[in-house]
């Protein structure tokens, strides 16, 4: 079985919660610590403490400037860094090779998005927040933990952006903001009772650089779990990040998918085998057409599409591009599907793979591929459903 992360982000994401949320679930200080390198041992002090955030006990990260230069800091600030500069601290750090190559990539994706938002060149943008000296720590400490955990799919849930207005170097803004707005891109966002911002740019960064897919909690058998503390206690919301971490579990088979729907009565029917073409190579585990009986008693079809959460937004671009409808639903759902597989039989006339499908650790059902059925019918001149029953006995007997 894979190993599974689960980023829980039912109070936002931000760079030091992801840490605070690894340290509490296992990730030894002293490995993070030396992992950041002389980037921990110049400036600034890193410490972890437990917190209780609305009654949830928490690992909170904290990164300190060291008192001789707090005079400096309160006076100046801290300083914009372009790229290349913080390309070299983070060389500076003792990740591995390969982490080092994930953290730059992600300073690189932040620089895109800035330089998309402020009409300018890469190579002029100054990286404000996210170029400050903790959230450098934060992003290269959570390549080196995300390493370090070993997953091999990390999933994140749809995460709460929290509401109202944030301060930054551009001045106030609505939350969230800008770039991470951008950074998220399609992953699902709402906003809770919470009115400040609970994903900030670094947490945005990091979530979406890793997550591969966003939704409820996948089957798995959870083994470690962490709770990374913000810097704020809402007295009703915990203001904390979850992390499960544990292995898949292939047993279960409940999934969640999305099912997209909308009636279409006034299109060129020849269009209808396209469409389901297209949706099909975009990803679709269903695509079907049931007619029915629209308002001013008009003949419809109905189309349905069964597909990931994930790819609701490319399922839509496709239906509204390539059909006449102006408006569809969907919902998510869960899908319960047996462990399926194929395995090959001799027959008389040839080989036949098997579709097998198992529930439990028991084979509930064995069908022979059709296609296979249909070339072998075809070269030895018999009905299709006499090389199914070939294949059946082959099957039985060898079973």
């Amino acid at each position: 079985m894979s190993r599974l992360l689960y980023f829980d982000c039912f109070s936002g994401i931000s760079g030091d919660m992801v840490l605070g949320a690894m340290l509490d679930a296992g990730l030894p200080f002293d490995s993070l610590k030396a992992a950041l390198g002389s980037l921990a041992m110049s400036d600034y002090e890193v410490s972890a403490k437990r917190v209780v955030r609305a009654g949830i006990t928490a690992t909170k990260f904290v990164v300190e400037e060291r008192p001789a230069l707090s005079e400096w800091s309160e006076s100046k600030g801290h300083p914009h860094r372009h790229l290349p500069g913080i390309f070299k601290m983070v060389d500076q750090s003792a990740l591995s090779a390969s982490a080092r190559d994930r953290a730059k990539g992600m300073f690189q994706r932040l620089a895109d998005v800035e330089a998309a938002i402020h009409d300018m060149p890469v190579e002029k943008v100054h990286l404000h927040e996210v170029g400050a000296l903790d959230s450098i720590i934060d992003i290269v400490g959570a390549a080196h933990a995300l390493e370090w955990f070993g997953a091999d799919r990390i999933v994140s849930s749809p995460l709460n952006v929290g509401g109202g207005t944030v301060k930054c170097a551009h001045g106030t803004i609505p939350v969230p903001a800008p770039a991470t707005v951008k950074l998220l891109g399609e992953a699902p966002i709402y906003s809770g009772e919470v009115q400040k911002e609970l994903v900030t740019p670094t947490g945005a960064l990091i979530v979406s650089s890793y997550a591969t897919s966003f939704g409820s909690v996948p089957p798995m058998n959870v083994e470690h779990v962490g709770y990374g503390a913000g810097d704020n206690d809402f007295p009703a919301n915990p203001n904390v990040l979850r992390v499960l971490l544990g292995r898949e579990n292939a047993t279960a088979s409940a999934t969640r998918v999305v099912v997209i729907e909308c009636e279409i009565d006034d299109m060129n029917p020849q269009i209808f085998g396209v469409v389901m073409d297209r949706l099909y190579a975009a990803g679709a585990l269903e695509v079907f057409y049931v007619p029915v009986q629209m308002k001013k008693n008009r003949p419809g079809t109905l189309l349905t599409v069964v597909a990931s959460p994930a790819l609701r937004m490319a399922m839509s671009d496709i239906i509204f591009s390539e059909t006449t409808t102006i408006g569809l639903r969907y919902s998510e759902v869960e899908r319960d599907c047996l462990v399926r597989e194929h395995a090959a039989v001799e027959t008389p006339l040839g080989t036949v793979r098997m579709k097998l499908a198992w529930r439990e650790g028991r084979l509930v059902n064995a069908v022979p591929e059709f296609e296979d059925c249909a070339k072998l019918a075809a070269q030895h001149k018999l009905p299709v459903k006499e090389v199914q029953a070939l294949a059946v006995k082959a099957w039985g007997e060898k079973s």
